[in-house]
């Protein structure tokens, strides 16, 4: 059987592989906004004057040269009809305050991974959060309507009923080494966004995230 998570394996890279598959690295967030150009993703994030266009490569040495003096960059591609916004070592678009603003009259979906702090995904629609989760336990969710995506959920490996502590023991391992793939793989059932590796190789508009 195929394995449905192989396009979104690379994304659950170890730091240090040093190829392909370790492009993002174990901090950093995607969001997905439906309708919205480039330049309207980065002026929600507060980017304070028009957009530079860079390589991945270029964000992520701005991101490496910035660190520790509290500017963040967030870079902008366009797929389809959805503006593709990647934080290398950020995640303001899993945050339920910036949320508010990013997601206004729009629909956004996002999946943070971060190592050292808690992973999260996020559907967010019209300034409100819908649904919100931990990705390895998905069974305990927050927002407006938290069932709404179960289905979905359901579809990606994602249980959204909670389980009892025999079951949870049970798939612990396999829910936690799986969250950040079966989390792009819901971000893929919602946005028809399938983020693969080459989505990197296309020029992002890039700018600073205000604080």
């Amino acid at each position: 059987m195929v394995d449905p998570l192989v396009p979104f394996r690379w994304l659950e890279a170890s730091p240090g592989v040093g190829d392909r598959e370790d492009l993002l690295g174990e901090i950093f967030c995607v969001s997905f906004f439906r309708g919205l150009e480039p330049a309207e993703v980065l002026r929600r994030f507060g980017a304070g004057r028009p957009g530079r266009e860079m390589t991945f490569h270029e964000l992520r040495v701005k991101v490496w040269e910035s660190a520790g003096i509290g500017n963040d960059y967030v870079g902008v591609v366009q797929v389809g009809e959805w503006g593709v916004a990647v934080e290398p070592g950020g995640f303001q678009a899993v945050l339920a305050e910036p949320l508010t603003g990013l997601s206004r009259g729009c629909e956004v979906a996002a999946v943070g991974r971060h190592d050292y702090a808690a992973d999260r995904f996020v559907y967010a629609v019209d300034g409100k959060v819908v649904t919100s989760f931990t990705p390895h336990l998905p069974g305990t969710r927050w927002g407006s309507d938290p069932d709404r995506i179960n289905e979905l959920m359901r579809e990606t490996g994602l249980p959204p009923e909670e389980l009892d502590e025999e079951a949870w023991e049970a798939t612990w391992d396999d829910m936690f080494t799986n969250r950040i793939s079966r989390a792009f793989s819901l971000a893929a059932k919602i946005t028809g966004v399938v983020f693969t590796p080459s989505v990197l190789d296309e020029p992002l508009l890039v700018g600073a995230i205000s604080q």
